[in-house]
C-alpha cells in the first residue's frame, strides 16, 4: 500500500510539474510572439481546463487570452489590445495549419496616445497638433487642437478597419486642402486597423472620455499553411 501511495504521489507530482512547465513555456512563447508583433510587452494565458498537457496532446486549445502593456502597437502610442481566442484546432494540411473558432480583440487608444501618434507618425499634422486631443463622447468625435486651429474627426467602421472622418476643418496653419488631410488620415488608420490576417475586421468603435475603444473579431478562420521564417510567430 505504501509503495502504491508513493507511486501515485510521484505520478501526480510529475503531472503537476509537467503541467506547470508546459504552461510556462506556452505562455512565454505566445507572449514573446505577440510582443514582437506589436512592439510592446505582452502576457498570454491558456485556458485552465482541460489540462494544457491534454490540449497539447490533442492539438485542441479551448481558450487563449493575450494582453499587451498599453505602451504602443507599432506606431500607435498609448494603444492597448486584449485578445480572446477560442477553439483552436491544429490539423495541418497542404493548405492550412488548422482553424480558429473565434477571435475577439478589444483595443483602447488614449487621447495622449493619439496626440503622440499624430505628432510622431503623421508629418503633415504633427506640427499642427501642438495643444491637445480632446474626445467628445456625446457626438462621438475627437478634436485635434493646435494653438489657433482645430480639426474635428469622427471614428467610424469603414471596410475592415477604422476611419477618422473629418467633420470640421479650421486649420489656419495648414496650407493643404481638406481632402489631402483626409487621405493622409485614411492612409494612417488603414495601416493600423485594416488588412489583418485570418479575416479579422472591425465591428465597432466608440469614443470615451479618455480615448477611443474598438472591437475586432473573426469567426471560423483558417490558419494559413505558409511558413515565414522572419515572422514573429515562426517559432510557435
Amino acid at each position: 500500500m505504501l509503495i502504491g501511495i508513493i507511486v501515485v504521489s510521484l505520478v501526480i507530482a510529475g503531472l503537476i510539474g509537467g503541467e506547470l512547465y508546459a504552461r510556462h513555456r506556452a505562455d512565454t512563447k505566445v507572449a514573446q510572439a505577440v510582443a514582437c508583433e506589436v512592439q510592446d510587452q505582452a502576457t498570454a494565458s491558456f485556458g485552465v481546463a482541460p489540462l494544457l498537457l491534454w490540449q497539447l496532446a490533442t492539438q485542441h486549445f479551448t481558450n487563449i487570452t493575450v494582453s499587451t502593456a498599453g505602451n504602443q502597437i507599432r506606431d500607435a502610442k498609448g494603444m492597448k489590445i486584449d485578445i480572446s481566442i477560442r477553439n483552436v484546432q491544429l490539423n495541418r494540411t497542404s493548405t492550412s495549419k488548422g482553424t480558429i473558432g473565434s477571435l475577439d480583440a478589444n483595443i483602447t487608444w488614449t487621447t495622449d496616445g493619439i496626440k503622440q501618434s499624430v505628432q510622431n507618425a503623421i508629418p503633415i499634422l504633427g506640427q499642427f497638433v501642438t495643444s491637445s486631443v480632446t474626445t467628445h463622447p456625446a457626438d462621438g468625435t475627437i478634436e485635434l487642437k493646435g494653438m489657433l486651429d482645430n480639426i474635428t474627426t469622427k471614428p467610424v467602421v469603414s471596410g475592415n478597419g477604422i476611419q477618422l472622418q473629418i467633420q470640421s476643418f479650421n486649420a489656419l496653419g495648414l496650407t493643404l486642402p481638406r481632402e489631402s488631410i483626409q487621405s493622409t488620415l485614411d492612409a494612417y488608420t488603414a495601416k493600423l486597423t485594416a488588412n489583418y490576417p485570418l479575416g479579422i475586421h472591425a465591428d465597432s468603435v466608440q469614443v470615451t472620455p479618455t480615448g477611443v475603444t474598438s472591437h475586432f473579431s473573426t469567426q471560423n478562420a483558417t490558419i494559413p499553411a505558409g511558413d515565414n521564417k522572419d515572422s514573429c510567430f515562426a517559432n510557435i
